[in-house]
């Protein structure tokens, strides 16, 4: 049984809320709604960008925060801007110019509505590892050859994705280049689609530090928090978390953080740590 209430659950959404044809399970939903209707605040916590993770949070039926692009913008569900934390342009393009080499796996992000949100320099090497995602975002990406032409204000953030050893290659470049100490990156992994996910945000930037941020603003200590995910973009705040919870089909080396293991995704282990909280929450009334 949980030894503190919990107050506020923040949960993942890829590999995480959704399962694995990215769908939301009616489980899942129902303990959300549940949890809400019990007052317990929700927020969702992903990599994704707003407009792009919005459709899955408004399904949810209820307002809550939405915490997007790996903690660089938190933005309720109507749109209120919380908190942005962009990634300075000049070392936007000194990344650009550093990482020439792998400019062709690399995507741009600005706070835009529409074509522009998203600028990459061609389609031809992403459409291969994440072609769903090309096509979901198809209206909102603008092609500029070189890339850093578009760096006219400050992006969101920058990603770079791939095959896992083409990725492992960036990212040894990354942490090795002498501008090292003015961003952050987030790695997220898909072992099973050979895919590798690159995040660069402002330095110290993270879900962990959005969503301590966020609790910080509304009164909730970590020992009140759960947290909910599966990749290693989910360490910083599984870390802030007085609860953290791991999915069953994260990776092995996750689980050896002595974190709470809930079922599969495919499993609806999202519903499984929510109904956890809400079985003590109900037994803690009947004491």
């Amino acid at each position: 049984m949980l030894t503190h209430s919990i107050r506020l659950i923040a949960i993942d959404i890829d590999g995480t809320l959704l399962d694995s044809q990215f769908q939301v399970s009616q489980a899942n939903l129902d303990a959300l709604r549940r949890a809400h209707e019990a007052g317990i605040e929700v927020v969702l916590c992903t990599g994704r960008r707003h407009k792009f993770a919005l459709p899955i949070a408004e399904s949810l039926g209820f307002d809550h925060g939405l915490i997007s692009s790996n903690g660089a913008v938190t933005r309720s569900t109507r749109g209120e801007l919380f908190h942005q934390d962009l990634l300075p342009q000049a070392t936007a393009v000194r990344l650009c110019h550093h990482m020439r080499q792998f400019r062709n796996h690399m995507v741009l992000t600005f706070d835009r509505e529409g074509a522009g949100a998203i600028v990459c320099e061609s389609h031809q090497h992403l459409y291969g590892v994440i072609q769903r995602w090309m096509e979901k975002n198809g209206p909102y990406i603008e092609y500029i050859n070189p890339i850093d032409k578009a760096l006219t204000e400050d992006p969101i953030q920058a990603m770079f994705c791939g095959p896992v050893e083409l990725m492992q290659c960036a990212l040894s470049k990354l942490t090795a280049c002498d501008f090292a100490a003015d961003f952050t990156v987030l790695r997220t992994q898909y072992d099973h689609r050979d895919l590798s996910l690159l995040d660069i945000l402002n330095a110290g930037c993270s879900k962990g530090h959005a969503l301590e941020r966020w609790a910080k603003h509304r009164g909730i200590d970590r020992s009140e928090v759960m947290a909910i995910g599966d990749n290693y973009n989910d360490i910083e705040m599984l870390t802030f978390a007085g609860h953290p919870v791991i999915m069953g089909n994260a990776a092995d080396d996750l689980k050896l953080n002595g974190w709470t293991i809930t079922l599969h995704n495919d499993q609806s282990g999202v519903a499984a740590a929510i109904e956890q909280v809400l079985d003590s929450k109900t037994a803690s009334v009947n004491v």
